[in-house]
């Protein structure tokens, strides 16, 4: 299959092959087709897929085909995302593949003052990728209107709810206008995605890319089996011995997350963390310094990684396991790219052993565990908890026992004091 076979006009096709794309990933070949005949899409698939350009190169082509009206542009398509560096990415993509059209796109996102997103609006634009609560506020500033929306794109909606934001979602779903096409994404499917999609979509096409059938292949993945408080020693075994290039390093929580940049920062080896209470601009310089070697670490929140694009990444590590299987796959997948090779590194704990389980289950395989490693914590550890064993007392004494040694006491000092009395 090519491009040329999905029925892509000619100014699309030249931008492609300007990228250098030869041949439609699974999702591209599955999603173009359905999409340029105007249907509702339910796609679950990981980053890494061609996922973004699946949905924005079909919308161009309708764009392109169809006349443009005098005057000032309005805004047809709506690409809502959970963070600004997957904004930028999508705002990049589609820039790309309207190269040879006289279609424009603009970004906007928080964390950054308003002026030059205000103006790039007044400007007009015909593609509009957003994050939520920066479209809202300009929504209310009168800046934009949706009321010509003919797309409407959500984008990593399972990311989209855990940030929060599905309060937002409902305000804008309300919004828009009732005849629109409509896509969402999301790389896994609890029941409160697939309720929020049926809100979104009316009797939409379906396209699901399985990851587990590309990661265990690509990826070479390792456990360590290891208690909670040696982790961060066995993670600076590792970058200082085996990890040898840059590494992703996931954290269940924020504050993990700065934890260990501190803990790698007294061990002398430079890292920096993204995640939500980042502002943008710290998260973009910390990214910017991962991308150019400045750092051998990048701890990052399942959230914040969701729009980190990284070529040639060697090395994942799941400092904490996530407790959902589909993010173990999302995480793992950020390496082993392109026909390369990657290895993920996996730590865990007694208490996210049954996380384990659920994770070779959906993968359908069983996951190679390093045994015998310094840092190693093996079963009969956890026959007595290790605070029980640091805290440890001598039992204090039978309480009556006790009274009446003191007694006892007593009443020898008594009887040396009427000796003492009687000689004198």
């Amino acid at each position: 299959m090519t491009f040329k076979q999905l029925g892509l006009v000619e100014p699309i096709l030249r931008a492609l092959e300007d990228q250098g794309y030869e041949q439609p990933t699974p999702i591209q070949e599955q999603a173009i087709p359905i999409l340029l005949r105007g249907k509702d899409l339910l796609g679950c698939a990981q980053t890494g897929t061609g996922k973004t350009a699946a949905f924005s190169i079909p919308i161009v082509q309708d764009l392109y085909q169809k006349p443009h009206s005098k005057g000032k542009r309005a805004i047809k398509t709506l690409v809502v995302t959970p963070t600004r560096e997957l904004a930028i990415q999508i705002g990049e993509n589609f820039t790309a593949y309207s190269k040879y059209t006289k279609i424009k796109n603009t970004v906007i996102f928080g964390g950054v003052k308003q002026t030059s997103q205000v103006y790039a609006l007044h400007q007009g634009v015909d593609v509009l990728v957003a994050t939520p609560g920066r479209l809202l506020d300009l929504i209310n500033q009168k800046y934009i209107s949706l009321s010509n929306i003919e797309h409407f794109v959500l984008d990593e909606a399972d990311q989209m709810l855990d940030m929060g934001f599905i309060h937002d979602i409902k305000k804008l779903l309300k919004l828009l206008p009732a005849k629109r096409q409509s896509l969402f994404f999301s790389a896994t499917m609890p029941k409160a995605i697939v309720e929020l999609s049926n809100q979104i979509l009316g009797n939409p096409e379906r396209v699901t890319i399985a990851p587990e059938k590309t990661t265990a292949e690509k990826v070479e993945q390792r456990i360590y089996h290891v208690n909670k408080k040696n982790k961060t020693d066995l993670l600076i075994s590792l970058l200082n011995n085996e990890l040898d290039q840059a590494t992703l390093v996931f954290s269940r929580t924020k504050h993990g997350a700065n934890k260990i940049v501190k803990q790698l920062d007294k061990a002398g080896i430079k890292s920096a963390a993204i995640h939500g209470n980042k502002s943008q601009a710290a998260r973009q310089r910390a990214l910017g310094a991962f991308k150019e070697g400045k750092l051998k670490a990048l701890i990052a929140t399942d959230i914040a990684a969701r729009g980190i694009d990284i070529d040639e990444l060697s090395y994942v590590v799941n400092y904490d396991l996530p407790n959902v299987p589909e993010s173990y796959v999302h995480r793992i997948g950020r390496t082993g790219r392109a026909g390369a090779s990657g290895l993920a590194v996996s730590f865990c704990m007694l208490e996210e052993r049954p996380y384990l389980k659920d994770i070779e289950k959906l993968i359908k395989t069983s996951i190679p565990v390093v045994e015998d490693h310094e840092f190693e914590f093996k079963m009969e550890d956890a026959a007595e908890p290790s605070h029980k064993k640091q805290n440890k007392r001598p039992r204090p004494k039978n309480n009556r026992n006790s009274q009446k040694s003191n007694s006892n006491r007593n009443n020898r000092s008594r009887n040396r004091r009427r000796s003492r009395n009687s000689h004198s």
